[in-house]
């Protein structure tokens, strides 16, 4: 079964929960089967990479690492964080801003 997400890639969200709180950044990736999101900028960790070849230094290395997605929400241009609602308009479905109804 494939999960519909509101959040896709290239969205601008800010974090609402966790070390980063209040940051934003773009959804570089969405993890479907997991439930996250890779924020670009966002939850940076250290991890242990391992020598690949002559020129690949290997070492420690700072990446971006997966956030849930309820600890993120998307940002409209008017009023900010702001939760998704869709419309209708003949055929074609919009997702809209629930502060505002600014499609987004």
């Amino acid at each position: 079964m494939n999960k519909k997400f509101k959040i896709r890639k290239d969205d601008m969200v800010e974090i609402i929960a966790g070390k980063d709180k209040g940051k934003r950044g773009n959804v570089v990736r969405v993890v479907r089967d997991k439930d996250r999101v890779i924020v670009s900028g966002c939850n940076i960790v250290k991890k242990a990479m391992k020598k690949r070849s002559q020129q690949d230094a290997g070492g420690i290395a700072e990446i971006e690492a997966p956030l849930h997605i309820s600890n993120v929400a998307i940002v409209c241009k008017k009023c900010g964080p702001t939760r998704i609602g869709y419309k209708l308009d003949g055929d074609k479905k919009f997702r809209v801003c629930r502060k505002c109804g600014d499609t987004l």
